[in-house]
């Protein structure tokens, strides 16, 4: 006897179940719920840093001395405009030169021209004095460049930073000069799990909140997401635009992100139903007909919470029925009697009262 009844735990411990063993089994009293279909439109919540539209460090690409500041701090500029200006002395001298070398190669060419023109030099001579009016014209660009390089403009309109130069100041490339900073437009980069992922997609609008404007919240939308998700964090990156008419967020700025997710029909269970393992998901699902009905247990995927519900993306399907209420006392392959059914999100108390009455 104690034999046969060692050989029936074990087929329920493992959920292999001759027929007459499941006849032996006492069939345990459960709660189902149907697996339903809903809409969901929930908000997805996040943290995100503000940046510039554009961001530049400003810098001389030559070592040279400062002999001209053009900006105050916090200044704001226009594209092209000059901030800094360096020595020049040098290549103003070498720019005149090679301004009245030009002048000169072209008075010669046109005096040449005018020779073949009149058959007294050969069309060679025309040659060479072109090439030298190509040479001067050539030498006039390379030294208008070097001058320009003693030029630090604005690449575009904005905002700059602290100064960090002062007249006098051997520069040196890479040595700093200032922050500029486009701010008409932010930048908002926020990290979402990759299960909502699906939910987003470029145009859907946000709402943000920083610290230091609690009672003001700034309209945005999403504008990219980035083509990669995290390993680690398991997350991806999501790029917003707010726009900064009136020029109160800053970069570097802490925000709250809402995003109102694109409705979606999904399938939802009770939160009860779930039976974690590790980091894994199951529940028990009723199988057979009735009158032999039986527990089975199903791996499944989850997506969102909601209060008392929870998103199935895989392993069940729509109809279905799972113990809600009972399941850590089930093995797969046990039968049970089910003694009510609920709703999703219904309350479960009513149906409890009526399992414990006999």
């Amino acid at each position: 006897m104690f034999s046969k009844n060692k050989n029936n735990l074990v087929a329920l411990l493992f959920g292999f179940f001759s027929p007459l063993a499941v006849a032996q089994v006492a069939r345990l009293p459960v709660i189902v719920a149907a697996v339903e279909e809903r809409t969901l439109n929930s908000d997805i919540q996040a943290l995100g840093t503000l940046q510039a539209n554009e961001s530049a460090q400003l810098t001389s690409p030559i070592s040279a001395t400062i002999s001209r500041i053009h900006f105050d701090d916090g200044q704001r500029v226009a594209a092209g405009e000059v901030l800094v200006e360096l020595t020049n002395r040098e290549q103003v001298a070498e720019l005149e030169e090679a301004r009245v070398a030009l002048d000169d190669a072209r008075r010669q060419l046109q005096r040449t021209r005018q020779l073949v023109d009149n058959k007294f030099v050969s069309a060679q001579e025309l040659d060479g004095r072109q090439r030298e009016f190509e040479v001067a014209q050539a030498r006039l660009g390379a030294v208008e460049a070097r001058l320009a390089d003693r030029l630090i403009k604005a690449p575009f309109a904005g905002v700059l930073g602290l100064r960090q130069i002062s007249i006098g100041t051997l520069l040196s490339p890479g040595m700093p000069v200032a922050t500029l900073l486009d701010d008409s437009v932010m930048k908002l980069d926020f990290s979402i799990p990759e299960t909502r992922m699906a939910q987003l997609r470029p145009g859907l609008g946000i709402i943000a909140v920083a610290s230091a404007f609690p009672e003001r919240s700034f309209i945005g939308s999403i504008v990219s997401l980035d083509n990669r998700v995290d390993p680690i964090t398991r997350a991806i990156r999501v790029r917003a635009e707010l726009d900064n008419e009136e020029r109160l967020l800053r970069a570097g700025m802490l925000m709250s992100v809402s995003v109102a997710s694109a409705p979606r029909q999904t399938l939802v269970i009770p939160e009860e139903a779930l039976l974690p393992l590790g980091d894994k998901q199951f529940v028990m699902r009723i199988e057979g007909s009735s009158g032999a009905l039986h527990a089975q247990s199903v791996r499944v995927a989850i997506g969102e919470r909601l209060p008392g519900l929870v998103e199935i993306t895989s392993g069940l399907a729509l109809g279905e029925r799972v113990v809600t209420h009972g399941g850590f006392r089930l093995v797969s392959g046990q039968p049970v009697l089910i003694k009510a059914e609920v709703a999703a999100g219904e309350s479960v108390r009513p149906a409890l009262n009526a399992a414990a009455t006999p």
